[in-house]
């Protein structure tokens, strides 16, 4: 006659317990992997839409660099490909798509010369007396006003550091530009240091000093060349 093997009571505990750990452990990987937040990008985040444009805006001045290169290209190159390393970072920080790439809307046209300013006509003054002028006062109490540039371009940040500046394919260093930011009046004026793929970009300390807390991107941008 053969003889049936039968677990002790004690070895039944042990391994109902270990299947109730594995079966336990699979329902919590189960639960972490569903509640994951989905990646979003360009389309759905303005955050995502604002590092998508800073990446999109350095690789076409590296490609620009690329195709026209000079003694300095290889330097620059080198530059834009730290800065895009480091806007890969925001991008996993911020929950985006890592290396979604976008193109602002301005990115590669030429700036919109001003129209000149028509003269006001004087009202008429009553006869016998002189008729004064009052010089006109700029906007924001004195501020430095001048010609609006890059009309209806949205501005984001290049992620480099360093001082306040701005960098731009269309203006050359030296140049002083006023931007603000519409959605909360703030305003910065900025020196510009260097090329880039856009009309006007803010380094990351020019671009802390107008932003909105947690956006990477200004959709309502005033752009004014000063000097």
């Amino acid at each position: 006659m053969s003889r049936r093997r039968t677990l002790s009571p004690r070895k039944k505990l042990a391994l109902l317990v270990s299947a109730a750990a594995v079966a336990g452990g699979g329902a919590f990987v189960m639960a972490t992997t569903s509640n994951a937040a989905p990646v979003q990008n360009a389309s759905n985040s303005t955050v995502c839409q604002g590092l998508a444009t800073a990446l999109g805006n350095n690789q076409t001045f590296i490609d620009g660099q690329r195709a026209k290169p000079d003694a300095q290209s290889q330097a620059r190159i080198a530059n834009r490909e730290a800065v895009i390393a480091q806007i890969k970072v925001q991008q996993a920080a911020s929950n985006c798509k890592v290396g979604e790439s976008a193109q602002g809307p301005q990115a590669a046209q030429p700036a919109q010369p001003a129209k000149p300013a028509q003269p006001a006509k004087p009202a008429p003054s009553a006869p016998g007396k002189q008729q004064t002028t009052a010089p006109a006062q700029g906007a924001g109490g004195g501020a430095a006003t001048g010609r609006q540039v890059c009309v209806g371009s949205t501005v984001t940040l290049s992620g480099e550091g360093g001082a306040p500046a701005a960098s731009s394919n269309q203006f050359p260093a030296g140049t002083k530009l006023k931007v603000t930011n519409l959605d909360n009046n703030k305003s910065t004026t900025v020196q510009v240091t260097s090329v880039s793929g856009s009309c006007a970009l803010l380094n990351n300390a020019a671009f802390e000093q107008v932003r909105e807390p947690g956006k990477f991107l200004i959709r309502r941008a005033l752009i004014e060349k000063v000097g």
